[in-house]
């Protein structure tokens, strides 16, 4: 064989690996990024877009029989002895149960978010979250002087925040698993 063969040969060869070794590396760059959304979606989006719809809806059930009109606590038209208790049922059994779930994990999937940092509505979530445990610990004393935290729950904002996050990662999924 001649020298000339033979580096034609080598080069083909070199090219073929070269070729093979890219394109796998591309694939497993491709695998890594839909394990990653894989995981954003199972492990905190999905379930925090569940919390926090099923936290909105309960909201609307409760407003819808309780005091449907303008501000729950309203200086100028304070609720009834009767709707405070029910605010204070709902909050201990229904929404604070669903935010601690949400808090929890914010804090211990933070790695999963695409930002920079937590979100700021996601932090004011946290802390909304936090501030209302000692009102807790009141009512269960018997003292109902404070209702709710200074910083309201941002229910539109982290609402808004989980569906849009979770809707474009589930188009990344689906444009990854479309150029396997």
């Amino acid at each position: 064989m001649s020298a000339t063969v033979i580096w034609s040969l080598a080069l083909v060869a070199l090219a073929g690996f070269l070729a093979a070794y890219w394109s796998n590396l591309r694939l497993a760059r491709r695998r890594d990024r839909l394990e990653r959304v894989n995981e954003q979606l199972k492990d905190l989006y999905g379930p925090l877009l569940a919390l926090i719809s099923a936290a909105d809806s309960a909201w609307w059930i409760f407003r819808a029989d309780y005091r449907p009109n303008g501000a729950f606590w309203d200086q100028d038209d304070p609720p009834t002895e009767a709707e405070g208790e029910a605010w204070r049922l709902w909050i201990s059994t229904v929404f604070m149960p669903l935010n601690r779930q949400m808090r929890d994990l914010i804090v211990t999937k933070a790695p999963l978010f695409d930002e920079e940092s937590v979100p700021k509505c996601l932090l004011d979530l946290c802390a909304h979250v936090s501030a209302y445990e000692p009102i807790l610990v009141s009512w269960d004393s018997g003292n109902f002087a404070l209702h709710k935290p200074a910083r309201n729950f941002p229910r539109d904002q982290a609402l808004h925040h989980a569906q849009e996050s979770f809707r474009r990662l589930k188009s990344r999924q689906q444009q990854l698993l479309r150029h396997r």
